[in-house]
């Protein structure tokens, strides 16, 4: 008799776990973390001290919420000044890829200016110049391998943005943008939009960009203890670049530095995150 009533408890209490680590991985993967951060420069002009920058990256396709309010109270409670949507706006599982990108390019202009460069996923689903010009009649600053100047209390600084690698042969490489914003711009402060974390160290960081913005990486989507993510997009064990900011490990590079997105959506959709809640991150530019 003591022997069946342990028997049943074990399997009592390893249902009650697996049904609270479902409903852990659910909440862990619907919920929205806001993340603040803070990148302080004294190439920065002063005219942007202060200023709110939110980044979302890797949104798949993905809702949260009906029509997607909760994203759009998240980013609103952040109060940014810009928006920038670092690629992977949509996938191959994307019902409908234009009306999802219209449905969002519009609600974050309403918010805040809101900038986009392409990811990967894009160019696989196809389609990308029509996803673009979506995008730009929602009021989203397309960047497809150029800049832009933002104003602010009076100063300047430059933003540039990279079309993915998976996009058409041929296009403009990152280094030709960056040699025209020097040219530009000179030495002034600009910032740098990409897709692709893996691309930061040993290339991005070469184009001599104040801060480079990616996403991609997906946080390493289980972020175990000690680790900076288990495994990457790529199935690469162990990847780094996954998450906030790090320097460049090129000494060519001057310490060049770039804040990683952890993202919001999953792909492939059985990589379901772990102890890596979907992301807006919000980082303040600060002068010092």
């Amino acid at each position: 008799m003591v022997r069946q009533r342990k028997k049943h408890h074990f399997w009592r209490n390893l249902l009650i776990l697996i049904v609270l680590f479902g409903i852990y991985l659910y909440w862990g993967n619907r919920s929205i973390e806001t993340d603040e951060a803070t990148f302080t420069s004294a190439e920065l002009p002063a005219g942007f001290d202060g200023c709110r920058i939110v980044q979302l990256s890797d949104l798949h396709g993905k809702y949260f919420g009906k029509g997607n309010e909760r994203l759009y109270s998240a980013v609103k409670a952040a109060q940014p000044e810009y928006i920038f949507v670092t690629g992977d706006l949509v996938d191959r599982k994307t019902e409908n890829p234009t009306v999802y990108a219209g449905e969002v390019g519009a609600a974050l202009s309403a918010i805040a200016p809101t900038y986009y460069v392409t990811g990967n996923h894009e160019w696989a689903v196809g389609g990308v110049p029509r996803l673009k010009g979506i995008l730009t009649e929602c009021g989203v600053t397309v960047l497809s391998n150029q800049y832009v100047t933002l104003e602010r209390n009076g100063d300047s600084l430059v933003l540039a943005g990279v079309d993915d690698p998976n996009g058409y042969a041929g296009q403009k490489p990152p280094a030709e943008v960056a040699g025209e914003v020097k040219q530009a711009a000179g030495d002034g402060f600009w910032l740098l939009m990409a897709h692709r974390n893996n691309l930061f160290d040993g290339e991005y960081c070469r184009l001599g960009a104040d801060l480079v913005l990616p996403g991609q990486g997906h946080g390493g989507i289980w972020r175990l203890p000690f680790t900076d993510g288990l495994v990457d997009t790529n199935l690469n064990l162990l990847p780094s670049f996954t998450s906030g900011f790090y320097h460049c490990t090129d000494e060519d590079c001057e310490g060049a530095e770039v804040f990683v997105s952890r993202g919001l959506g999953n792909s492939p959709k059985w990589a379901f995150r772990l102890f890596n809640r979907p992301q807006v991150a919000v980082i303040t530019l600060k002068k010092g």
